[in-house]
């Protein structure tokens, strides 16, 4: 959890331009490989997005304990549809519920590639996002809601202490005995705490930001300018460049499947 805080200074390109900017960007880069199960198309994107990861200003090492659950997910993602998707072509295995064929397979990698081109991006450029900044760029760029900012901001601040209030609950349990057996009558109790502590302390916080004066009408004045101009188009350029680029490439080579055009 102390990971998705984790908001040092970057030295990125990509890491210093506007959240709002690299938000858009994932969106252009998703919505084409949402709307297509294809080979080419999410294969492009991923190289394409591969030859940008050097300028988010993240190190190797932290890029993979960011990234680790992506590279788990999109293989079991992918051995799921092997083995229970619906067949076509030559079938290999057909046995009970198993059924792998040629069809399977390559819906199979398909769907592997798609998971890695729409997750990596996302979790690369959610990594080097200030949440702060990201309070300021959703106010002042898009002119969301002070009150749902300021409230998305208060709670996202929050969730470094739940580890912190995790482990304060263990070690208090041990000390009075009561942790010793049972793990998951343990898991329950605790999770049952942190729940009743959470409540409680976004109930002080609400108060507390009632009484500061967050919820009063009016337009809000923000403390730092959010700034969006040449570089935060040029990444969202980025983004419809990658997305038309690897449309492109699945049309020209007859592997583009709109799935939800008609059977």
């Amino acid at each position: 959890m102390t990971l998705l805080l984790d908001t040092h200074a970057r030295t990125g390109t990509i890491a210093r331009i506007n959240p709002v900017a690299k938000l858009g960007a994932a969106f252009l880069v998703a919505v084409p490989l949402v709307f297509t199960i294809d080979i080419v198309s999410a294969a492009t994107a991923l190289v394409l997005e591969a030859l940008l990861l050097p300028f988010a200003g993240l190190g190797w090492r932290e890029f993979w304990v960011r990234t680790w659950p992506v590279w788990l997910a999109a293989p079991l993602t992918a051995v799921t549809i092997a083995l229970y998707g619906q067949q076509s072509g030559t079938v290999y295995v057909d046995g009970w519920i198993v059924h792998i064929s040629s069809g399977s397979l390559q819906l199979a990698i398909a769907t592997m590639f798609r998971v890695l081109a729409v997750a990596l991006p996302s979790v690369v450029l959610f990594a080097t996002v200030d949440p702060t900044d990201l309070a300021d760029g959703l106010g002042q760029v898009l002119h969301l809601p002070a009150r749902f900012v300021m409230g998305g901001l208060a709670g996202l601040r929050m969730v470094g202490l739940f580890l912190d209030d995790w482990r304060a609950l263990e070690l208090a349990r041990r000390a009075r005995g009561v942790a010793d057996r049972g793990r998951l009558r343990r898991f329950l109790g605790m999770a049952f705490a942190l729940l009743v502590l959470s409540l409680r302390r976004g109930s002080k916080l609400a108060t507390a930001m009632e009484a500061r004066g967050f919820g009063a009408p009016g337009e809000r004045t923000w403390a730092r300018e959010s700034r969006f101009g040449g570089r935060e188009w040029a990444m969202l350029g980025l983004g419809a460049a990658i997305a038309a680029i690897s449309v492109a490439a699945a049309v020209a080579a007859g592997t583009w499947n709109f799935i939800l055009g008609p059977a």
